[in-house]
């Protein structure tokens, strides 16, 4: 069968090559039971690529990253390379990977799963059926700004400035993409910022106002950041999509997923703007990091990183079904009591990394039967 769908696969670090395989795993079951077929690449990013090329993104694995339709990444980074400098170090990679293939919008949902509920660090009556999707935005504001940096003033003390910036433009499209998402979803959007102290703030309410006069269909709230942060461990169902900058993003983001349990159950998407033909560069990542202290052992949770396949195969390929029996696999696994070390609960069985991967093809045979 003839592979229409090119994927770049950059496994990075610490675990990354581990819970890569696993997709390497679903991609084979696919192949044979599915008759679904994926051309797949693979490179270096992070450390691993520093290693080897001196920096964390080689020019010919970006020239890669272009051409592909789907990037999957695993993770990038790990205590080796602390002393490497900034530009050079592996987080620097993924940076770039996302500022040159313009990943402007970020997808990152946090859905506590019924087996996972009682997990989390809050009641089960505030959790269970979380379904929250936050939109951030990824390739500007404080992470990019400029002027930034660290200088020495006339009297000898060091004085640190990031700069926080964005464009009507680059606001205009994330949160276009927010509403669309918020039109197949519940119909509902909160847009974050700070329009009380930031300037960004006040654009950003102002853009997002203007846009959502072209979708009358959605229910459209403004929220400060703070608020946000806040309400989200109050009453965090009252949210159904969030759209908001990079910072806030960043970090609303993070609580949000906390709220589910565990940070290393939960995919994420960056997506570019579509072209002619609707199709859209697009980078999927685990929202975990490397963990190096278990890296090698066949001990990580693969299923964050499977999930993450599963986003790009609804939002990369349209296939829909296949995400949607993908995800149900992971629900039911889950369900059957199967835990990796860092979602293990009491009563539960303790598998590695490949054991849950196979169980999870198991599973995927149960419901294509």
């Amino acid at each position: 069968m003839a592979a229409n769908k090119k994927l770049l696969f950059l496994p990075g670090d610490g675990i990354g090559p581990e819970v890569m395989g696993q997709v390497r795993r679903v991609i084979d079951w696919m192949d044979d039971r599915r008759h679904v077929s994926f051309d797949v690449d693979e490179d270096l990013v992070g450390g691993a690529a520093y290693d080897a090329h001196g920096t964390s993104l080689a020019d010919e694995t970006l020239d890669k990253a272009m051409t592909v339709d789907a990037v999957l990444l695993g993770a990038v980074g790990g205590p080796k390379w602390d002393n490497v400098e900034r530009q050079h170090r592996p987080e620097a990679g993924l940076l770039a990977l996302r500022k040159e293939l313009d990943l402007f919008a970020n997808l990152r949902p946090a859905t506590c799963l019924p087996a996972l509920a009682e997990a989390s660090s809050l009641k089960l009556d505030l959790v269970s059926g979380l379904d929250i999707m936050i939109v951030r935005e990824l390739t500007s504001g404080v992470y990019f700004g400029e002027p930034r940096g660290i200088t020495e003033k006339a009297d000898g003390s060091r004085e640190a400035v990031d700069s926080q910036r964005y464009t009507e433009a680059e606001i205009d499209r994330v949160c276009r993409v927010a509403f669309e998402l918020a039109e197949k979803r519940g119909r509902k959007l909160h847009s974050v910022e700070k329009a009380n102290v930031m300037e960004t703030g006040v654009l950003w309410r102002q853009v997002a106002t203007a846009v959502g006069a072209d979708y009358p269909g959605i229910e459209l709230q403004h929220m400060y950041a703070d608020n946000c942060a806040m309400q989200l461990v109050r009453d965090p169902k009252q949210f159904d999509v969030i759209v908001t900058d990079n910072l806030f993003g960043d970090i609303l983001s993070d609580c949000a997923a906390m709220l589910t349990g565990s940070l290393g159950m939960l995919p994420s998407a960056s997506l570019g703007a579509a072209d002619e033909s609707g199709r859209r560069k697009a980078m999927y990542e685990p929202v975990h990091g490397s963990a190096p202290d278990i890296a090698g052992e066949d001990k990580a949770n693969p299923l964050a990183t499977i999930l993450s396949f599963a986003m790009m195969l609804r939002y990369s390929f349209d296939m829909g079904d296949d995400a949607d029996m993908l995800e149900s696999a992971v629900s039911n696994v889950l369900a059957s009591g199967l835990r990796t070390g860092d979602i293990m609960q009491d009563g539960k069985t303790l598998v590695s990394c490949s054991a849950m991967g196979e169980a999870l093809t198991a599973e995927l045979d149960k419901l294509a039967a």
